[in-house]
């Protein structure tokens, strides 16, 4: 598969358009005919399903990840704050301190810790499950439509 025929593929499975993603890989002369072609291709079509199912695991763990920081438990960072003698890194290395965002022991000792905002992990939650986190800013909208504008009066 060259270089092309890979960037095609990584394109289609990002937004499904045969046409653009075929101009957009390099395939200047007759896109439409040359994505047709490629998508003929069994190669082409299990790179495609590769990349479209590497993406859906990819989605899979960040939703896991920020489930994780709305929902999971600050029990070990409490645990390891209030700790009077100092921790071994074995027993450190047990603890989930996934939620953790920073530690510091400042001058004066104790022990800071900071968590990540569970309320933006719940509203990017959110965001993913309208789908509302996929869709593209103003700007990139815009330059799209204009590149599909320019597009139909090639063809014309």
């Amino acid at each position: 598969m060259t270089d092309k025929e890979r960037l095609f593929c990584s394109y289609y499975a990002e937004d499904g358009d045969a046409r653009g993603c075929a101009a957009r890989a390099g395939f200047v002369v007759a896109p439409r005919r040359s994505a047709a072609r490629l998508l003929a291709r069994e190669e082409i079509r299990n790179e495609i399903s590769r990349l479209e199912k590497e993406k859906k695991a990819t989605a899979a763990a960040v939703e896991k990840g920020l489930c994780r920081l709305a929902f999971g438990s600050v029990a070990d960072a409490l645990k390891l704050m209030l700790c009077e003698e100092t921790m071994s890194a074995e027993e450190i290395e047990k603890l989930d301190l996934f939620n953790v965002s920073d530690i510091k022991r400042p001058k004066g000792g104790g022990l800071e810790i900071k968590f990540f905002d569970r309320l933006k992990a719940l509203e990017r939650l959110e965001k993913l499950g309208t789908g509302e986190e996929n869709t593209q800013s103003s700007f990139v909208q815009a330059l799209a439509e204009g590149a599909k504008m320019l597009s139909r009066e090639d063809e014309e």
